[in-house]
Order: structure tokens, then C-alpha cells, then sequence
């Protein structure tokens, strides 16, 4: 198996993007990424599409064909990749496993979704969950996420006050994200006072519904100098599956695909939690910041909470999160989710961050979850 590199990364402007189509959206963002890359589009062998639910927000499928065709890239073999909300980094993953195993020189992976073409997105995002036994019964995934926050709540003494330091920290640096869909600083009172939409969830614990694109060049790292000066290195790809439905699971505070793909990728790169200095995690509402930093182990069990409280999940604490702004501030179109967060990993390790910069990153993650943690994607990336 070959190492690989990015060697060239882009993201659209994530929010509500009434201008521009969802074809335009990620052959922008992949018209960037090979000039960032500083390749044509002739040199690309494949392409991955990270997608959730085209046919539900655009009535659309057949994507990948759409998107080649489109961007004037055929005949080159183009696959979509779907699992719901992981479905960006499982797309990175699938594109990394093309390069390793010899089998592709040059990939672009891509992720999109034009979630803002619907009057309401509510049934198509709830496919991500059990439809039998939960969307159908009319669970929402804020009430699901719901059911996760008051068990830890219970459990451990989290208090809605470290709840809303999840979305205060992740806002704090969407302010100093161009790109954002919120690029504005909330406050703890701000989130407390804001809508309820599940107890004890709030409008300011959830992120947006979101459109936009992100793409990434990828290559084998024997060649990546001889592209750009800057490559990134994947030093891990991990992927492990859990139960999708809440019921199924014998602990709603811990998701088990993250752990396990948490514990693949830090064995498959010789590395600890300690080791790395920066890290973008998939926080759809703001439990999930907690359970992230927990479940990949920054943190014990239950201590999540106190570490958003103490500041150690500032961009200047000890375990710098999400500077992005997260799902909750930079926004979550589904499918480019995963690989916006590869992007921003890669543009820190590069120290192309702006306002936004942790100083002296060389180490970063990416967690990509999809439904409640029904699937998990980690990277781990390296200067």
C-alpha cells in the first residue's frame, strides 16, 4: 500500500445560496481544488462524490455522472458515496484507498449538498435514522440528540451551561471564517435564551441547514513535491459502523463508532490523542461536541463538558477544536461536511488559516459521523 497526499483542497462559501446551483456548487468547489493543486483536469484518473440525499433536496440522481458531465470531466470514472452525513468522509476514504492501492494516480474527492431547494428538509435528513422504529414513529434527530444530552446530563453532571459552550467556542471562530454560514460570536446567555427545539436542546445548539461545496486533490506522497510545496500527508483512514437506531445501543453517551475508528486510526498512525494539534469534529448539536471530544478520547468519559467550561477546546487551549466555526457555525451541507474538515485540517497544517490559525500546527483530525453514529470516519493528517 502507497502513503498518500492532498495536495490541493477548496470550500465554497457554506450557508443559504439561493444563486447558484447545486451542479455549479461542487464543480466550483472542484475547479478550485485542481488550481489549488496546480494540475489540469485532464490529469485526474477518478472522482469520489460525497452525497447524501440528492434525490430528496434537488428530486436529482445519478450525481456522479451529472457532476464528470458537467465539469467536462468524462470519461473518468466518477462514484458517488453515501452514508448520510459521513457520506464526505467516507468519500475521502474511498478516494484514499484508490491512491494506496495503486490503482489511481490522481482523485479528486468532492463533497455536496443543496440542502435550501426543499420548503422542508426535516424528511429527507430523517433517512439517516431507523425509519421503522424511529423517523416513522416522528423522532427528529434534535430530539434523538436530545435523548443523548439529557442521559449525559444524568449521567454526568453535564449542565446546559457547557452545553452552550459548544456552540460559543465554535462561533467564536466562524467570526474569523469568510467561508462560514454564521460568521458571528454567540454568547452562553444567547444559546440559553434562545428557541426550544428539543429539551434541553436549543435553536444555537444545532446546526444549520446548509448548501455548499468542498473538494481535495489527491495523490501518492512519492509525487507530491512535485505539485506543491505544501503537501499533507494522510497518516490514518479509519471507518467503523454502529447500530443506527438509540434503542439498539446499551450506552446513548458513548458512540461506539467513533471509538472504534478513533482507536484504528491513532493505532494505523503510531500516534495518541497527545499527540495531535488540532482537530475539527462533527458536532451537529452541541452534545455531540462533548461526546466527540470524549468518544476519541481528548478527554474520559464525562469530562467533556468541564473541558468546553475550563477553555481547554479554545483554539489557543490544549485541545484546539473545530477552528472552522464546526457544524454548528461554519454550517453542515451533508455531504460536503467531511471533507470541509479535511480542508480546514489541511489549510492548518499549512498555516493558510488566517485569523483563525493554531499556531504551530503539524498534527490535525477529522471525525465525520453519519445518522446518531450509525457510521464514523477518522483521519488523521500530518505536515
Amino acid at each position: 500500500m502507497r502513503d498518500v497526499a492532498i495536495i490541493g483542497v477548496s470550500q465554497t462559501k457554506f450557508g443559504e445560496l439561493w444563486d447558484i446551483s447545486f451542479r455549479d456548487l461542487i464543480t466550483k468547489a472542484g475547479l478550485e481544488a485542481i488550481e489549488d493543486a496546480g494540475i489540469g483536469g485532464a490529469d485526474l484518473e477518478a472522482m469520489y462524490i460525497g452525497n447524501m440525499s440528492a434525490g430528496l433536496f434537488i428530486k436529482q440522481e445519478h450525481i456522479a455522472s451529472l457532476i464528470a458531465d458537467h465539469a467536462g470531466l468524462t470519461p473518468i470514472p466518477a462514484t458517488r458515496v453515501e452514508a448520510a452525513c459521513a457520506s464526505g468522509g467516507l468519500a475521502l476514504r474511498s478516494g484514499i484507498m484508490a491512491i494506496a492501492s495503486g490503482y489511481h494516480d490522481m482523485v479528486l474527492v468532492g463533497g455536496v449538498e443543496k440542502m435550501t431547494d426543499v420548503v422542508d428538509p426535516t424528511p429527507a435528513i430523517a433517512t439517516a435514522s431507523d425509519q421503522e422504529w424511529e423517523a416513522q414513529q416522528g423522532v427528529t434527530f434534535p430530539s434523538l440528540y436530545a435523548m443523548m444530552a439529557r442521559r449525559h446530563m444524568y449521567e454526568y453532571g453535564t449542565t446546559r451551561e457547557q452545553l452552550a459552550m459548544v456552540s460559543v467556542i465554535n462561533h467564536e471562530n466562524a467570526a474569523r471564517n469568510p467561508k462560514a454560514h454564521f460568521p458571528m460570536e454567540v454568547t452562553v446567555e444567547q444559546v440559553l435564551g434562545s428557541s426550544m427545539v428539543a429539551s434541553p436542546l436549543r435553536l444555537l445548539d444545532c446546526s444549520p441547514i446548509s448548501d455548499g461545496a468542498s473538494a481535495i486533490i489527491l495523490c501518492p506522497a512519492e509525487k507530491a513535491k512535485e505539485y506543491t510545496d505544501t503537501p499533507v500527508y494522510v497518516k490514518a483512514s479509519a471507518h467503523a459502523s454502529g447500530t443506527i437506531a438509540l434503542h439498539d445501543r446499551k450506552d446513548i453517551t458513548r458512540i461506539d463508532a467513533t471509538v472504534h475508528a478513533a482507536k484504528k486510526a491513532f493505532k494505523t498512525a503510531g500516534l495518541e490523542p497527545k499527540d495531535i494539534d488540532v482537530i475539527e469534529v462533527h458536532d451537529c448539536f452541541s452534545i455531540n461536541g462533548i461526546l466527540a471530544i470524549e468518544d476519541l478520547g481528548f478527554v474520559k468519559k464525562g469530562e467533556g463538558g468541564l473541558a468546553f467550561e475550563e477553555g481547554l477546546t479554545r483554539r489557543d487551549g490544549e485541545i484546539p477544536f473545530n477552528p472552522s466555526g464546526g457544524l454548528k457555525a461554519r454550517g453542515h451541507p451533508l455531504g460536503a461536511t467531511g471533507i470541509a474538515q479535511a480542508a480546514e485540517i489541511v489549510w492548518q497544517l499549512r498555516g493558510e488559516a488566517g485569523k483563525r490559525q493554531v499556531e504551530g500546527a503539524e498534527i490535525g483530525l477529522t471525525h465525520n459521523i453519519g445518522g446518531t453514529g450509525g457510521t464514523a470516519v477518522v483521519h488523521i493528517l500530518s505536515r
